[in-house]
């Protein structure tokens, strides 16, 4: 019955004696049809990296897919209520970062929003570049999430903020409308990432030592400064240090260095500095580019939105980086972004809620379950008339390798498509079995989840034909992406099923304002 249809053509009875037939209409977000169906959350993002930290409020709007005769609830609209100011995220004297001073950042802008912890429902706190790689970084966790409430908290990895800062960007969702090969460039403070992305799916990601916030100034005086900056100021021909005086011109070098060889990098020039500058293995830009978007901080002043010196290389290295744009020095043509310093904040987290099949397997559920907040990996792979177990191994290697919680529990989600016949369920096993041989021979427990369902048969031969012996946990019948962290339940009985809350990353959709989506050059103001 839809929510629209709560008085039927027939007087009717409950069981109190009261007749329906001839109550006053009530407002639809009263009627207990619709409730059962629609779900609003407020959820809040904490993204604090190693220039900025900021926040965001949002209200969710769910709803239950009941067409499709399903109990899993999506997301129809995302409400922004508050976005804080971008602060910059504050050092104490020891060049830690402030973990109590984010905590007073954080007080204060509930209280601009007006909300208290308790009335967050969801949220995600996220801590990316240098902020990741200080000390305290399990300290500064742990105070933002005490204070922000029960949340999904990641460590951002290189890798992973590549593809966080992708998706944000809307350079995922304007490759795939456009069917398009783009390149994501994330410049913050300590770190440019890379992300090379194909009609719609990131194929590879990188990251670079170029950031806007690796030496920053007062009054003429270095106040701080990264090893990566020392490096790049020694290149450039200029022995900075801390408390060191420093010039105008000094950082107009030091920019000018960082962009010619982020320049280097982007044209397939390999030199011997820019070699011993990549944070992770290098990325290969391809010949055909259909275009380049940029966000994080720096692509403020890139695209002209941000004008304003806070002390740094930040606005230098855009405005370079600009000249270059205009002056057709890039390798594929400027497109729009959805969203720049703020690509990386995840404005909430998304709760939906599915239940396995009942051909699950189940064998060690009494040590795998209850599991909260299990992060997800879904690698990609093509599966043929005859499964090439090699090559699906190789996938998940290497997309199991860009998340920073590969070493610890985490979801594998597979995809599964044809008949499950008794070879190709095999060779699929086998592709299981080699592609998370570390995490096998660590006795890790291995947590699977397909969209077909075959995990009873795929469980009985990774048991009893390939031998493996580690705890095993697989569930079919669901739906789960990156990026998604997962809550598992309990077995349900007699069903055998088990109930998965599902709280996914959710990212600005830009489509109504064209943000990301066109392929067309944007005429830099």
């Amino acid at each position: 019955m839809s929510a629209g249809h709560g008085h039927g053509h027939h007087d009717y009875v409950d069981g109190a004696g009261r007749d329906h037939d001839h109550e006053p209409d009530v407002p639809l977000d009263e009627n207990p049809i619709w409730q059962q169906d629609n779900v609003t959350l407020h959820s809040v993002g904490v993204d604090i990296g190693s220039s900025g930290t900021q926040l965001a409020f949002s209200r969710l709007h769910l709803r239950r897919l009941s067409e499709d005769l399903t109990s899993r609830y999506i997301v129809v609209r995302r409400e922004s209520l508050y976005e804080s100011p971008v602060h910059l995220t504050p050092f104490g004297a020891d060049l830690q970062i402030d973990a109590a001073h984010l905590g007073v950042l954080l007080d204060e802008a509930y209280a601009e929003a007006r909300v208290t912890p308790e009335m967050i429902d969801t949220g995600a706190v996220i801590l990316t570049g240098e902020a990741l790689r200080r000390r305290n970084s399990e300290a500064i966790a742990e105070v933002v999430s005490e204070r922000a409430g029960d949340l999904v908290c990641a460590m951002a990895g290189h890798h992973m903020e590549a593809m966080l800062a992708a998706y944000g960007s809307g350079a995922v969702r304007a490759s795939s409308r456009e069917h398009g090969r783009l390149l994501n460039i994330d410049i913050g403070g300590g770190t440019t990432k890379l992300a090379l992305v194909e009609d719609g799916r990131i194929v590879e990601t990188a990251a670079f030592h170029v950031g806007g916030r690796l030496i920053a100034v007062t009054d003429g005086v270095v106040t701080r400064i990264e090893p990566g900056g020392r490096r790049h100021a020694l290149r450039a021909g200029h022995d900075l240090a801390l408390s060191s005086p420093v010039t105008d011109d000094q950082l107009d070098d030091v920019a000018v260095l960082m962009a010619g060889e982020l320049l280097e990098v982007l044209n397939g020039q390999h030199t011997e500095a820019t070699e011993g500058l990549w944070l992770t293995e290098p990325l290969s830009i391809p010949e055909r580019l259909d275009g380049i978007v940029f966000s994080g901080g720096v692509a403020e002043y890139l695209y002209g939105t941000q004008t304003a010196d806070f002390g740094d290389l930040g606005r230098r290295l855009g405005g370079e980086l600009r000249r270059s744009a205009e002056g057709g020095l890039l390798p594929a043509p400027v497109l729009p972004a959805a969203e720049r310093i703020r690509a990386t904040v995840l404005g909430a987290s998304q709760y939906t809620v599915q239940l396995s099949g009942i051909t699950s397997h189940l064998d060690s559920a009494e040590r795998t379950l209850p599991r909260r907040n299990l992060p997800v990996a879904r690698p990609t792979y093509v599966l043929g008339d005859t499964v090439d177990s090699g090559a699906m191994a190789d996938a998940l290697r290497e997309h199991l390798g860009r998340f920073t919680q590969a070493d610890g529990d985490l979801a594998v989600a597979l995809s599964w498509s044809g008949d499950p016949e008794y070879h190709r369920l095999r060779a699929f096993g086998e592709g299981i079995v080699k592609g998370l041989s570390s995490r096998l021979a660590a006795g890790e427990r291995l947590y699977l989840v397909v969209e077909g369902d075959i995990a009873r048969t795929l469980g009985r031969i990774l048991r009893d034909e390939l031998g493996v012996e580690n705890d095993l946990l697989i569930l079919d019948g669901l739906l789960l992406h990156d990026f998604d962290y997962v809550d598992l339940g309990l077995v349900r009985q007699p069903s055998g099923t088990v109930p998965v809350t599902i709280k996914s990353l959710v990212f600005n959709d830009m489509d109504a304002a064209g943000g990301a989506c066109s392929l067309e050059l944007p005429k830099l103001q």
